[in-house]
This record gives structure tokens, sequence and C-alpha cells, in this order.
């Protein structure tokens, strides 16, 4: 296969398509959070990886399951903690059978905050998906999200 195999073609046209659609949807989710609750696209995802923890067995995730799931690197992610952890959001404290260990939880702030943004978020997904639906090039796309059932885990 080569650059201009029509494949691979077709394969890069698909791939600028869902860069497409991601933009649109991220670009949606973020003004409406920040004109909402002053907050990121990406402070909600880590509030709403954190509040999704359990203190049972694997149930607090490590930093850098969280970068993964935040899809930000482990330094980047460490900052966003700093930040929310410095505004009330999120709380860190000692592993109890690790003291190398530490967890970060959501405050009840935070879980506040996050239950006051879910809405806004739900309604500005929805929003840029119906939009992106009207567009052939996107729609395919949009089905193919909206199909999508359960937790998709990072690798």
């Amino acid at each position: 296969m080569t650059a201009t195999d029509p494949a691979m073609t077709a394969l890069a046209h698909g791939w600028s398509a869902l860069s497409l659609l991601h933009a649109r949807i991220e670009n949606r989710v973020e003004r409406a959070l920040q004109s909402e609750h002053r907050l990121s696209a990406r402070e909600y995802s880590l509030l709403d990886v954190l509040s999704r923890q359990h203190d049972g067995e694997g149930g607090h995730l490590q930093m850098r399951q969280v970068a993964d799931s935040v899809v930000l690197s482990q330094s980047a992610t460490t900052r966003l903690v700093t930040r929310l952890e410095e505004r009330g959001l999120l709380g860190r404290y000692l592993c109890p059978t690790d003291r190398r260990g530490i967890y970060t939880d959501v405050t009840e702030e935070g879980a506040r905050l996050l239950e006051q943004a879910r809405p806004t978020h739900n309604t500005a997904l929805r929003e840029a998906l119906d939009q992106a639906a009207t567009e052939p090039a996107l729609a395919p796309l949009v089905q193919a999200v909206e199909q999508l059932q359960g937790d998709v885990q990072p690798a």
C-alpha cells in the first residue's frame, strides 16, 4: 500500500472526518461548560472519571490510569489535579495500605459542580452530534458513536 493508494486515501479521509467530529464536539462542550460552570471539558472529564472511583479492590485509579482516561500526559494530569485541588474540587490523601500511594477524590463541592454541569455537558454533546448527523461525511460516525454501549477503557 502506498500513500497514493485509494485505500490509504479513503483511510485518510475517514481519519479527517473523525478528527473533525471530535473537534466540533469538544468545542461545543467546552463553550457550554465554560459559560455555564467555569469548567473546561478536561476538568469535567477528570471530575467525571474520579467520581466513578470506589473503595473496593481496584477502585482507586493510579495517576497513570487517570491520565489515560482523560487523554493527557501524566504531568498535564498532575497539573490539572492541582488546579482543581486549589479550587476545592478535589482532595488528595495517602493510600491507607501503601504510604507511597496518593489517591485523589472528588470533594463534596466537586461532586455538586459535576452534577450541575452534567446536564450542560450532555445537552452540548447531543446538540453537537445532532448537528454533525446532518452532514453526510459525519453522519456514519455519529451513528457509530450512538451505538457504542458501556465504558470504553483506555489501553
